[in-house]
């Protein structure tokens, strides 16, 4: 990884975990860290903009919703203390683009391989949903995220998600739908999926083979640009 990556990696990540853009998500991210689910009473809240996850300098995007309240809002990790993440994991390592299956937290030891993982909203929303003016107000940060990683596949996880991937990099996608696949330029590939929330994988809608296939499917146009 080279410094001048790291450097822009590093300060736009900066930028999120200090963004004050929206007040309902501000407001309801430290509302969530008082609360606290009592599994997590003893916890710490992250209660901030959640950073990108991963390498600068990536083959591989991941691009999500937003951290979830309990999740990534708490462990300030995307993806990280919550059922979606398990699923997440768990595909990314067996197509070997995580070192373990498992996300708990930030000293966990998790480390991604050729890959980063950001998202469409970095606070987490009521309700799971951002609204129009919040996705607005983050889409710098995706557009950013876009021009500075080398990336050669990027997975979106749901519909808000591909569209707003399509929105930002100023190409039509096709409709939404699992393992949708579009050529974005003439050495890049989206790729869709619907996104493992429990909404999702609770029934059956997205199974892990579904899972599976999409990172699978990153793997295989990696490696054919080798």
């Amino acid at each position: 990884m080279s410094a001048s990556g790291r450097t822009w990696l590093d300060a736009l990540n900066r930028e999120i975990e200090a963004c004050e853009r929206c007040p309902r998500l501000v407001t309801y991210r430290q509302e969530i860290a008082v609360a606290k689910r009592r599994a997590f009473q003893d916890h710490v809240y992250w209660a901030r903009g959640v950073p990108n996850f991963g390498p600068s300098d990536a083959s591989l995007l991941v691009v999500g919703l937003a951290p979830a309240a309990h999740g990534a809002n708490r462990t300030g990790r995307m993806f990280t203390g919550d059922r979606s993440g398990e699923w997440l994991y768990r595909a990314l390592h067996k197509a070997g683009f995580a070192n373990q299956p498992t996300a708990v937290g930030l000293s966990d030891g998790l480390e991604l391989r050729d890959c980063l993982i950001t998202a469409v909203c970095h606070c987490a929303p009521p309700g799971n949903r951002p609204d129009r003016l919040e996705l607005a107000a983050c889409n710098p940060y995706l557009r950013r995220t876009l021009d500075g990683t080398p990336w050669s596949v990027v997975v979106a996880l749901g519909g808000v998600a591909w569209s707003s991937l399509g929105a930002t990099l100023g190409v039509r996608l096709p409709p939404f739908r699992h393992l949708a696949e579009a050529a974005i330029e003439p050495d890049r590939t989206a790729i869709a999926s619907y996104h493992p929330s429990q909404q999702n994988t609770f029934t059956g809608r997205l199974t892990e083979t579904m899972l599976d296939a999409v990172f699978q499917r990153a793997r295989e146009l990696l490696s054919r640009d080798e």
